[in-house]
């Protein structure tokens, strides 16, 4: 997936009302981004990191840049917005580049599911229906882990449940962590920052679990490699 227009680096000044965050670019003006992202961003956020901002000339957005990336400068990346892992996997299923999923020719988002809920994407093809949820892995705190959640996520355990009743209905159900960190090489639960989303996995029976990484630069983001996962 690539930037629709080529983004441009900054420094974080703060983040701020969980969606803003004011930064300096590099000429020295101070602007305020959208910061599409509701979890903690935790080890992210620190004043002064290294970011990299999407400008738009979209008169009907308020803001005029989108922040975008985290440059640890080491020549590691995060992806920090969150509807990125959705349109990243979009183009992976059509293209039938996603392990486990390839048998599928009709993918369709937002379709309507469970209790009011709408899933990720829901997979047609040889075979029963696949219901697909995506979430956002940015967190590391242990060098070369990702974990999942940043922060209490009682819609990601409302979303395992739903997903455990249609893979009891016969269908085929898969939670899909897409990484978007350049320094992980494996995958967890965070369960001591949310022990109900952690309880809610183990209870999620006939769930499957597919993880990926991604090749992340402030040209774009794709889908990389599956990941092990592991909540031992």
């Amino acid at each position: 997936m690539k930037f629709a227009t080529p983004l441009v680096p900054a420094r974080l000044i703060k983040r701020y009302k969980r969606f803003l965050a004011d930064a300096t670019l590099d000429d020295g003006t101070e602007i305020t981004a959208h910061c599409a992202n509701p979890g903690s961003m935790m080890g992210l956020a620190a004043p002064g990191t290294r970011i990299w901002l999407e400008p738009n000339d979209d008169p009907k957005k308020k803001l005029k840049y989108g922040w975008r990336l985290v440059d640890h400068e080491n020549g590691h990346f995060t992806g920090v917005d969150t509807s990125v892992p959705n349109r990243a996997l979009r183009a992976a299923l059509e293209s039938g580049q996603v392990p486990r999923l390839q048998s599928y020719n009709t993918v369709r988002a937002e379709v309507g599911y469970g209790e009011k809920s709408r899933i990720d994407f829901l997979l047609s093809g040889d075979g029963p229906d696949c219901y697909v949820e995506v979430k956002s892995v940015t967190l590391s705190r242990n060098r070369g882990l990702a974990e999942f959640p940043d922060s209490v996520t009682a819609r990601g355990a409302k979303h395992l449940g739903e997903l455990a009743k249609m893979a009891a209905e016969g269908h085929r159900a898969m939670m899909f962590y897409l990484v978007q960190r350049t320094d992980c090489d494996r995958v967890s639960i965070a369960g001591d920052l949310d022990p109900n989303y952690l309880s809610a996995f183990r209870a999620a029976t006939g769930v499957e679990v597919l993880a990926m990484d991604c090749e992340i630069g402030p040209e774009a983001i794709t889908l990389r490699r599956t990941l092990p996962f592991s909540i031992d």
